[in-house]
């Protein structure tokens, strides 16, 4: 119960009256934020204005934390990964999560390099996302198709990544979502194949499998992939891994469950490979999902349950594409579309 109130009076703090509330303050590392404001502005020459937009970037990540019981000599980049994604799937604007990246970043270069309390910097890979104006990104469908065709060959790694990527886009998962899959969660036998996910606060809902996202997932499933996976470790953790649908193949614990950063990485390599750059992410899959599917006449509330959004204001944001593109669609397409154009440019 108390616990709830926090969420609650955070959410306050986010989205509202931008004013912290100083009793639900993570005390335990306040004197790191503390000290790293005073040296930025011994140092920096920090403005007021920049310093308390530091401070409450800073306190609600630290807050964050704190809800999770988690420290911040502990941190590491699958959690900043999971922070931002939190802000993504939040009511936030992509300024706001750049400038809050920013902060987390030059904090913890701070306590590695100035306060030397780590010794490894978990934000160090962690990409600023690019500011641009208007509703989220989405891909073509010609760079979605290009994107898909990357994981290439019959290896485990090509299997799980071509699943991924399916799933990714098909079902419109966030990658907390995606990493978090259980082999009882997928129904792929069924009349209707289907994915049970848990999304933010645990909440379930019930995703159909489109037929590629289908196909690549019992490829990776029931073939040699997932199975050569889970030889990649032995004893108690060969049965811990058996539970997650993705698992890693390489690295420091392969044969076990797929990180966030895991996925993250997946994609941006698949992404780079494919021509568009290294600033994908899964949530832009998310995002190009829900903006097809309103392009081409999906119910906004059928939408609005596929993605898992607790409110249609988020899935409203997508309306401003579909828009554009049918106004773009008339100009192509109508005998008079220029013409009405050439009217509106008239001196009158």
């Amino acid at each position: 119960m108390e616990q709830s109130s926090t969420r609650k009076q955070l959410q306050v703090y986010s989205l509202r009256t931008r004013e912290w509330p100083t009793s639900q303050m993570n005390t335990r590392e306040a004197p790191w934020l503390d000290q790293f404001l005073k040296w930025k502005v011994a140092n920096k020459g920090l403005t007021s204005a920049t310093k308390e937009a530091y401070e409450r970037d800073l306190k609600t990540f630290l807050e964050w934390l704190d809800l999770r019981d988690q420290r911040v000599t502990s941190v590491d980049e699958d959690c900043i990964a999971s922070y931002i994604e939190h802000l993504h799937d939040s009511e936030y604007r992509l300024s706001t999560v750049a400038r809050a990246v920013v902060a987390i970043r030059q904090f913890f270069a701070y306590l590695v390099i100035e306060a030397e309390v780590l010794a490894v910097d978990p934000s160090e890979s962690i990409a600023v996302p690019t500011i641009r104006d208007g509703p989220p990104k989405a891909l073509t469908v010609e760079q979605i198709e290009s994107l898909l065709e990357s994981p290439a060959g019959d290896d485990p790694a090509a299997h799980r990544d071509r699943a991924m990527l399916e799933v990714l886009y098909g079902c419109g998962l966030r990658v907390g979502e995606l990493v978090g899959l259980n082999a009882d969660d997928v129904d792929l036998d069924g009349e209707v194949p289907l994915l049970r996910v848990f999304g933010k606060g645990q909440k379930e809902r019930v995703v159909p499998l489109g037929g590629e996202a289908h196909l690549a997932l019992s490829q990776w499933m029931s073939g040699a992939g997932r199975n050569t996976a889970l030889t990649l470790r032995n004893g108690s953790a060969q049965r811990k891994a058996e539970s997650a649908v993705f698992l890693s193949l390489a690295g420091k614990r392969p044969g076990t469950r797929l990180s966030r950063m895991g996925a993250w990485k997946i994609v941006r390599r698949h992404g780079d490979k494919a021509g568009l750059g290294r600033e994908l992410t899964p949530h832009v899959l998310r995002h190009s999902c829900a903006t097809h599917m309103l392009l081409n006449g999906a119910d906004i509330r059928y939408v609005q349950e596929l993605l898992g959004h607790a409110s249609i204001r988020n899935t409203q944001r997508y309306t401003a594409l579909r828009e554009e593109d049918l106004r773009k669609r008339h100009l192509q397409a109508h005998p008079r579309a220029e013409v009405e154009l050439a009217l509106d440019n008239e001196d009158v």
